[in-house]
């Protein structure tokens, strides 16, 4: 009689080891991926547009390469360490150098010379290397999943710890620069060659290393967490290896699904929408609404506030609206929508300090709110479509057609989610060149302009129409193929 082998799954001090490896890396990259804008147009004095082609090239070369890890990862023999678990240690060194010299540029741009080339190169080279070695460490923990955790109930505690341990790490990303910011005494004078300027360069590198070294032990700990040996007596042991360029290959099926291609589409604008919130929250707090000294946490309370408490609130609406699931993803839509074309009354000069704090708080946390809860209607819709696509293949079983689509269509989400965010990040950095990088009504404006792109979305995500109901579906955990697409702070 064959032996009955149970489904693994991640509890305890297992969950906790694996979960908090990306705690540590999601941590250290939303600190550079949000912050470095900040750092090097402000403080750095380097010419947004080159800041943005960076920031660009960082999220373009992460979708590329997590594409290229993953089919390194799946072909790997397991060997003494297991089979996953060494990429994790193989991108570490140049993860850790390139996390801290982000912070350390070895020159500054001249006061009147923005494009000075040999800073240019050096922050676009040490963020390519930072993003491909991340993007190793990342892929090789993702792709983990999957195997470690066997049972839909099991993922879906996963995956609320990383959505818990998202939104934490969200916060703690600005709360240490926004205490900088705070004891400044002008925190929109904070060039390299002004006192408050100073002041950046000097703790910026020290908080740098300080989420560096926590991220290192939180990756060891996931190290050291994560049991492997499963593949040494796996039936399965000899899988057929992946091709790379096969791989490539395979992301045309749902790019020629028609509804799908609804849905990236979605994903796009919705990633253009967040990523604008992420790179200009900070400038907006300093030249908008001229923040200083402990009005900084103010922000914090907003957000660790909203994107718990809107994220809750979504998740019941979900449970109870499962019949208009559509509806209420555009609902959710339509909130960050309409509170993005709220900003538009900052223009207004006569408005009280008063008001635009209550403003503040009702359309910043609304957003914050809803990009956060995004995922909770993404993710199911994404199974559904997949499973809808599943239905049409003939001559095999629906679960083999599910794991066959599933790799090239959440691979091809995840590459219009970084071609969207490139996207936002190049339009903010021409919005931003020159004097504009300190114009008030920009900024504003520029923020404003997530409302256009959020509209866009709404509309298209009204046009698809669904086969199956989300009731019943197992939901495909979207974290198995992705890029190291940026959450919003």
């Amino acid at each position: 009689m064959s032996e009955i082998i149970k489904p693994r799954e991640l509890h305890g001090t297992k969950l906790f080891g694996y979960s908090i490896g990306f705690f540590g890396l999601f941590l250290t990259n939303l600190l550079i991926s949000v912050f470095a804008l900040q750092f090097y147009v402000y403080t750095v004095n380097l010419n947004s547009l080159l800041v943005s082609i960076g920031l660009a090239m960082q999220l373009f070369f992460s979708a590329i390469f997590s594409i290229v890890f993953g089919v390194m990862t799946d072909n790997k023999k397991p060997g003494r360490f297991g089979k996953r678990r060494p990429f994790l240690m193989y991108g570490l060194p140049i993860w850790v150098l390139t996390s801290i010299l982000i912070w350390l540029p070895p020159w500054y741009c001249p006061e009147d010379n923005e494009f000075f080339l040999p800073t240019a190169i050096y922050f676009c080279v040490v963020i390519i290397l930072n993003s491909i070695s991340g993007t190793l460490i990342l892929t090789a923990h993702i792709s983990m999943l999957p195997e470690q955790s066997q049972t839909h109930n099991n993922r879906k505690k996963v995956a609320s710890m990383n959505t818990f341990f998202t939104i934490i790490a969200s916060i703690l990303s600005l709360l240490l620069p926004l205490i900088i910011q705070s004891i400044l005494k002008d925190p929109t004078a904070v060039k390299w060659w002004e006192p408050s300027g100073k002041v950046i360069l000097f703790y910026m590198p020290l908080i740098g290393i300080g989420f560096v070294i926590f991220g290192v032990i939180s990756l060891i700990l996931t190290f050291f967490s994560v049991d492997e040996s499963f593949h040494k007596t796996s039936l399965n042991a000899e899988m057929k290896k992946k091709s790379i360029l096969a791989t490539f290959q395979q992301m045309a099926i749902p790019a020629k699904d028609k509804k799908y291609r609804k849905y990236l589409a979605v994903r796009y604008f919705n990633s253009i929408g967040g990523r604008i919130l992420g790179l200009l929250v900070v400038p907006f707090l300093a030249f908008v609404l001229r923040f200083k000294g402990n009005e900084f946490y103010i922000y914090i309370l907003v957000s660790f506030s909203c994107k718990f408490g809107w994220f809750f609130v979504w998740k019941k609406i979900i449970e109870k609206e499962k019949q208009n699931f559509i509806k209420m993803y555009s609902l959710c839509i339509a909130s960050s929508m309409i509170a993005s074309f709220l900003e538009l009354l900052f223009l207004i000069n006569i408005l009280s300090y008063e008001f635009k704090i209550i403003l503040f708080v009702i359309t910043i946390g609304t957003i914050l709110g809803a990009i956060y809860s995004f995922r909770l209607f993404a993710t199911p819709l994404a199974a559904i479509l997949i499973y809808e696509a599943a239905d049409k293949v003939k001559n095999t079983s629906k679960d083999k057609a599910v794991s066959e689509l599933s790799g090239s269509y959440l691979g091809i989400m995840s590459f219009m989610m970084s071609l969207g965010q490139a996207s936002a990040t190049i339009m903010v950095g021409i919005i931003l060149m020159g004097p504009n990088s300190e114009n008030p009504t920009i900024i504003t404006l520029c923020l404003c302009s997530m409302g256009i792109f959020y509209l866009i979305s709404m509309v298209i995500l009204g046009r698809i129409k669904l086969e199956r109901s989300i009731s019943g579906i197992d939901t495909i955990n979207e974290s198995k193929e992705t890029s190291r697409t940026i959450t919003p702070v």
